[in-house]
This record gives C-alpha cells, sequence and structure tokens, in this order.
C-alpha cells in the first residue's frame, strides 16, 4: 500500500459516513480487483451509493486533517498502521466475524503474532485474584507464549506486570487511542510493555474512554489469543463479555474458580457450568492447548523481541509427524470436526488442540466453523 492509497483509507476510516463494515469490506475488495485505483474506477462505473459515500468522505476537510494527523503519527518510529490487508496484521485477528478494518499499534507490531493467551478478570479483584492473576501469567511467559489482556486495574494490571517481571511479552489493547493510556495510572506499566511487546487499538488517535468502547474492545483481546483465562469476574462484568465473545470466535476458554463467598468468582463458577474449561493450575492450560505448545517455543519469543519474527518460524520445522499426517486429509475444501475425525479415525478433542496449532502456524484455516488447507509449501520436509 502506497503513501496515497494509505492516505485515502485514514480519510475514510476517520468519515463518520463510513461505516466500519463497509470499509472493512472495500478493503477486503481491494485485495481481489488489483489495488485501490482499480477498486475506485470499477465502482465509479456504475456511480453506487458506495461509490457517492465514498466521494463525499474523501473530500471531507476533517477527515482529512484527521488522517494527515494519523500518517504523521505512523512515521514515527515504532508506531504502526496495519490495515486489515497489511500482511502484518495479526492472523487470529483477521479471521473473526468482524476484524477491525484498521489496527494503530505501539511497539513491537512482530508482538502480535506471538502465540499468546489472553488473562482477563475483575478491575478490583481479591488478594487470591492478584496471586492467581500473577502465577498464570508467569507460567504462560515461562512456556514462550504471550500474555494479552486489557491494561484496566486489577487483573489485567497484575497479569500485565507479572508476564514483564518474568522477562515475558505482553500485549495490550485499549479502549481508547492508542497515544491515550487509560487508566493513567498504568502509564508506566504502559511504557515497560511497549520494551517488548505493543500496545493496540481500533479507535483514532485522541480517542477517550467511553463506556460502549470496552465490549468492542473485548472482541480484540480474544481474537488476538488462542485462549481466554478469566481469573476472577463478577456476574455482571466484561471479562464474562470477553469470554463469550471468545466461545464464538472459536477460542478455549478457561476460569480459575474461587470461594463461594467471594464475588468475584460468581462469573467464573457460571462460566464453568456453561462448558469453561476449569483451571485450578496452569497445567489445566497445557493439557486443553497441547497442539500450540507443539508449535510454539522460547525460542519464538526471543525471535520477537529481537524483531525477527520469522513467518515459518512456525511450520515447517516445528510440525510433528502427527501434524503432518493430519494435514494429509485435509484438502482445499472446507471439512468439518466430524469429517476429519472419521476420516482420521482420532479423538475429537484431541483433533481440535493439532488444528488450533495448524491454524495457528498458517497451515490451515477456519471457514464458518469447517478448516480447509492453507499452505502447501512450507509443509513440505521429512
Amino acid at each position: 500500500m502506497n503513501s496515497q492509497e494509505l492516505f485515502d483509507w485514514l480519510t475514510l476510516f476517520h468519515d463518520d459516513g463510513i461505516p466500519l463494515r463497509l470499509l472493512r469490506e472495500l478493503l477486503l475488495a481491494s485485495a481481489t480487483h488489483g489495488g485501490w485505483k482499480q477498486l475506485r474506477e470499477s465502482l465509479a462505473v456504475d456511480d453506487t451509493e458506495a461509490e457517492r459515500l465514498l466521494r463525499h468522505a474523501l473530500q471531507s476537510p476533517a477527515a482529512r486533517a484527521a488522517a494527515e494527523l494519523s500518517v504523521r503519527w505512523g512515521e514515527t518510529a515504532d508506531n504502526h498502521l496495519l490495515a486489515l490487508t497489511d500482511s502484518r496484521y495479526p492472523r487470529l485477528l483477521r479471521e473473526i466475524a468482524d476484524p477491525p478494518p484498521l489496527l494503530f499499534v505501539r511497539g513491537n507490531v512482530d508482538a502480535l503474532q506471538l502465540p499468546q493467551i489472553a488473562v482477563v478478570g475483575s478491575r478490583r479483584g481479591s488478594v487470591d485474584g492478584r496471586e492467581n492473576a500473577s502465577w498464570f501469567a508467569r507460567e504462560i511467559a515461562e512456556k514462550g507464549l504471550g500474555v494479552c489482556s486489557g491494561l484496566a486495574t486489577g487483573i489485567d494490571t497484575w497479569a500485565h506486570a507479572a508476564t514483564l517481571d518474568a522477562g515475558g511479552i505482553t500485549n495490550a489493547v485499549l479502549g481508547t487511542g492508542v497515544d491515550r493510556i487509560y487508566p493513567r495510572s498504568n502509564a508506566r506499566l504502559a511504557s515497560r510493555i511497549l520494551e517488548n511487546g505493543a500496545l493496540i487499538s481500533e479507535f483514532p488517535l485522541g480517542y477517550p474512554a467511553l463506556p460502549v468502547n470496552f465490549p468492542r474492545r473485548n472482541r480484540i483481546i480474544s481474537g488476538l489469543s488462542v485462549g481466554v483465562l478469566v481469573v476472577e469476574a463478577a456476574l455482571q462484568s466484561g471479562s464474562l463479555i470477553t469470554a463469550r465473545m471468545a466461545m464464538e470466535q472459536n477460542r478455549e476458554v478457561f476460569a480459575v474458580p474461587g470461594a463461594i463467598r467471594n464475588p468475584y468468582a460468581r462469573g467464573c463458577h457460571r462460566l464453568i457450568r456453561e462448558g469453561a474449561t476449569l483451571a485450578e493450575s496452569p497445567e489445566d492450560l497445557w493439557g486443553s492447548l497441547n497442539g500450540l505448545l507443539e508449535v510454539s517455543s522460547s525460542a519464538a519469543a526471543a525471535s520477537v523481541r529481537g524483531g525477527q519474527l520469522d513467518p515459518d518460524l512456525f511450520l515447517a520445522g516445528t510440525l510433528t509427524p502427527s501434524q503432518r499426517l493430519l494435514l494429509a486429509q485435509l484438502g482445499f475444501e472446507p471439512a468439518s470436526l466430524d469429517l476429519i475425525a472419521a476420516r482420521t479415525g482420532r479423538d475429537v478433542f484431541e483433533l481440535q488442540a493439532e488444528l488450533l496449532a495448524l491454524e495457528l502456524a498458517g497451515a490451515v484455516r477456519v471457514e464458518a466453523g469447517r478448516y480447509v488447507l492453507q499452505a502447501v509449501a512450507p509443509l513440505q520436509g521429512p
């Protein structure tokens, strides 16, 4: 994407008359029409309603001024503007039903590709919650995985801090513009995160902390992650929203049980009743995410820290013989989990773990809950 195309997309993004759904569709269409210029020419032929909206937006002085500010922001070191079609856009996030058309990223953009587990919970939390969030986050970091959370007070803060203390990588998804740290009390923590990880937002620069922002923010936290761990949550909480979004996105959901008189444990208990995996220790995560751990390593985390993430890191050199045999049973036509189980004669739960690992590796993708082969060349080898 050249500078003029980026400016146009940012202008559309900042115009209130362009729905995000339309912007997302246009970005995807541009990738199949040979680029933005060709798409515009195609739309102009029929003078559609979409074309009229585009013309109006691209001529908006306010939208153009905001786009200019965003372009200048993106030219500063460690600031990144990622469109949905950008190769650096997080692979897992792209696959959710409503991925953000544009992401503003500060820090190490490669950290978004690191396999990560979301750790979320109450903004207040108990002493037990603090200890559990810190314990799980440290263990996740020591496995070479990243920790994703929302930079809120309470569980989010403790998870981010424990990951950093363990020498791990953590990413924070903001409910404000990426240039505004909320809450301000976490400004120092945000600076620590930026040393190896990233701050991410779908909101324009300078955007304030509005209550409606945070449910939208939560779908990105779960979308970036292979699984979501809820440490403590009240019955009416944003953490339960994140967990339910994770379920809709086909992500693993874990919940830490607590004392029956702890009001912040009730949300976790409800999740467990609804089918979330009970997590009494980090070992419960590894049991469900075993396939993921076969394609994740401390070497991956080290490559992210050095800003040298190899896009094939999780492919040929790390696939197990079992995963290679599984790929041989997949084709370019989407297949359901039940069909794959019938082809392979393997347990459904075991297959889910390996298919998640292969999805993360970029070898397969999910289309409406069905699995289809994504890549062939990188999978060659013994």
